[in-house]
């Protein structure tokens, strides 16, 4: 049996006539304090479960695994374009270096070149690693790209029931039964942006099934459905920036700084600063040819994945 196999009893179950190991030893040095990294080390599996609790509550509704897909979407997006680039230029400069080389040699100098494996790593080997990780991150930029539009096959569902929620709203204010604090103007405007929603889903829909055989669309039929989508969302995303606008300059702005909504302002900005990074998008995908560059659609689409991101990890620490 080994000794870890063998049942100590406790301390105070000893014979009073056996010494403790105190007793045994007296000159015996206390145990030396952990150094902090074996502090940190020890607290890896508490940190890490930490972590995976608050994934996992983050990824337990479909609005918070859209935002984590959005999130990685988009930097991954960029970050592939960052990891091109960065390849691209380590050849150049290598390509450089060896031309200065090769210029600075007498004329008639023969250049013998070898494969062996050289003990310091190479720009050349630098930049095929970043390429090969370029290609993946982008790769699945793309997978999360067609699995968030999966996901939204079914948004129709949540907006059958905002148009059930407005009707019943319009309907109670011509009986005059209605108790709520929005405006006709408000009404009119909400009605606006379910339309536009509806527009801009039942096309993407429709163009992403016949993508995949499921409908039997020509292939002008369906770049034309997602243009038509890009330009739905275009017009809801001015739509909502105006009134985003109106909302900001109204007097309940004051009213709410007065009785301490400054949360609500954060709230209001962040919102704003979604739209207005979607907006270029929105035109860009409208558009036959667009003009937004490619890093520079990473780069703004990141901006409402990491504003939804931050939220959405701040919600997951509350309990």
């Amino acid at each position: 049996m080994a000794d870890s196999d063998i049942p100590l009893p406790p301390l105070a179950a000893l014979p009073s006539g056996t010494p403790s190991s105190s007793s045994q030893h007296p000159s015996r040095p206390p145990k030396p304090l952990s150094s902090p990294l074996a502090a940190a080390v020890s607290a890896l599996p508490s940190q890490l479960d930490v972590f995976l609790a608050r994934l996992n509550k983050a990824l337990s509704t479909p609005a918070g695994i859209d935002t984590v897909m959005l999130f990685l979407c988009y930097t991954s997006r960029f970050g592939s374009w960052s990891l091109s680039a960065l390849s691209a230029s380590l050849l150049r400069r290598s390509a450089k270096e060896w031309i200065a080389l090769v210029a600075a040699l007498p004329r008639g100098t023969v250049l013998l070149t070898t494969t062996a494996p050289s003990s310091k790593p190479s720009a050349t080997a630098a930049a095929a690693a970043a390429l090969v990780l370029s290609k993946r991150l982008k790769a699945f930029s793309e997978l999360l790209s067609e699995a968030r539009t999966i996901l939204r096959l079914w948004a129709l569902l949540g907006m059958y029931f905002w148009g059930k929620g407005l009707i019943k709203k319009i309907a109670a204010r011509v009986r005059g039964t209605y108790k709520g604090e929005e405006t006709k103007a408000e009404m009119a405007v909400d009605a606006l942006r379910l339309g536009l929603c509806v527009g801009l889903q039942t096309l993407e829909n429709g163009a992403y099934l016949a993508q995949r055989g499921v409908l039997g669309w020509a292939p002008g039929q369906i770049g034309s459905a997602y243009r038509w989508s890009a330009r739905f969302w275009a017009a809801y995303v001015g739509v909502e920036l105006g009134r985003l606008l109106a909302q900001g300059m109204g007097p309940a702005v004051a009213q709410k700084k007065e009785k301490g909504g400054d949360e609500e302002t954060v709230e209001w900005r962040k919102k704003v600063a979604r739209n207005l990074a979607w907006m270029p998008l929105t035109l860009h995908w409208s558009l036959d040819k667009g003009f937004v560059s490619e890093p520079l659609v990473g780069l703004l689409a990141s901006v409402p994945g990491v504003i939804q991101m931050r939220d959405l990890w701040l919600e997951t620490a509350k309990a």
